[in-house]
């Protein structure tokens, strides 16, 4: 199993949990964006710089993700798109995407682009709680348990 992060948006918080996990762990992690992202020296972590542009770094992710992989992304299309090809899918929230829930997450992701489109404000997600982060770390665990 590879480690990937959707990492333009993951909070910094959730990249040293990884960052930790993948040293621990002797696991391949890749941080994907359009831009230099700040990692601690290791042979486990690497950064992988894509061109700007919408969806660019998602694209390079579901070009290059294998089955099993895993995947740290807010982005519920991504989300899906690695789930299709087999791998596996964690919000930075410590929400798991899987087959059973991705479809009524797309549902509302596009319920809520309609509303912004027709001006209503939704404010956005509230930060990034404490929970949150024991949810991640939690199913993160979980999810590396297994991978052993």
């Amino acid at each position: 199993m590879n480690l990937w992060i959707d990492a333009d948006a993951c909070p910094v918080q959730i990249r040293e949990v990884m960052f930790r996990a993948a040293t621990r762990k002797k696991m391949q992690l890749t941080l994907v964006a359009n831009q230099r992202i700040k990692v601690p020296p290791s042979p486990w972590i690497k950064v992988l710089v894509v061109g700007a542009g919408f969806d660019v770094a998602d694209n390079e992710i579901v070009r290059l993700v294998e089955p099993g992989d895993l995947v740290i992304t807010s982005d519920i299309p991504l989300a899906a798109d690695i789930l299709a090809k087999g791998g596996q899918a964690l919000s930075p929230r410590g929400e798991l995407f899987t087959q059973e829930n991705i479809g009524a997450r797309l549902n509302i992701r596009d319920f809520m682009d309609t509303m912004r489109a027709s001006g209503v404000q939704s404010g956005g997600p509230p930060p990034l709680s404490q929970t949150d982060r024991k949810n991640f770390a939690d199913h993160l665990d979980r999810i590396l348990a297994r991978s052993s």
